[in-house]
């Protein structure tokens, strides 16, 4: 019990380390659209993030995929910038049904972009077979999916307030906060290590 906390206490860190925020920001944009009634479908959505970050850390443990860190550490902001232009330019808008799929899709392929940015780090903290590193594997993806539903539990309770006392509309809650990720992570695209020749 005492090492599935470990991996457990590992995989929460990792969504909810300060320093490490481009996570919470890929959360919050994938969570500022919804609303607590829309709670199964936001958290089938973390699901599919966690499965595609898991699926990218068992194919780098066994070795059958890696990719430089400067690509991987470009790609994970420009997720959050796709997922938040995508809510700027659906925000308010009710037709949203015909894309769910896409958005599953999308959700699924991100996370196992941001899994890849874990993998070498995951892999330093493994030892022994192969094999050996499935429960840890799963345990770290349990405090994962633990943490992201704390996150996005946290948004929608905001967002629940910023509607009903500040009575800001929904659509103006996403265009802001969405913005305001925009803002964030765009410097994070341009000063990446990828650019410096």
């Amino acid at each position: 019990m005492s090492e599935f906390w470990i991996y457990f206490q590992i995989g929460l860190k990792h969504v909810l380390d300060i320093y490490a925020y481009d996570h919470v920001l890929f959360l919050i944009a994938l969570a500022v659209p919804f609303s607590f009634k829309d709670w199964p479908r936001i958290v089938f959505l973390i699901t599919l993030f966690t499965i595609g970050h898991t699926l990218a850390l068992l194919l780098s443990v066994f070795g059958i995929i890696a990719i430089k860190v400067n690509v991987v550490e470009l790609l994970i902001p420009i997720t959050i910038l796709i997922t938040a232009l995508f809510n700027l330019f659906t925000a308010g808008k009710s037709s949203k049904k015909e894309s769910v799929n896409l958005i599953f899709f999308i959700t699924l392929f991100f996370g196992i972009i941001h899994g890849l940015g874990f993998s070498n780090y995951f892999k330093s903290i493994l030892g022994g077979s192969t094999t050996s590193k499935l429960l840890p594997l799963g345990e770290f993806a349990l405090g994962i999916e633990a943490a992201q539903i704390i996150v996005v539990f946290v948004v929608l309770v905001l967002s629940y307030i910023v509607q009903t006392v500040f009575r800001f509309s929904k659509r103006d809650w996403t265009l802001v906060m969405s913005a305001f990720i925009i803002g964030v992570v765009l410097p994070m695209i341009i000063e990446n290590k990828i650019w410096i020749r």
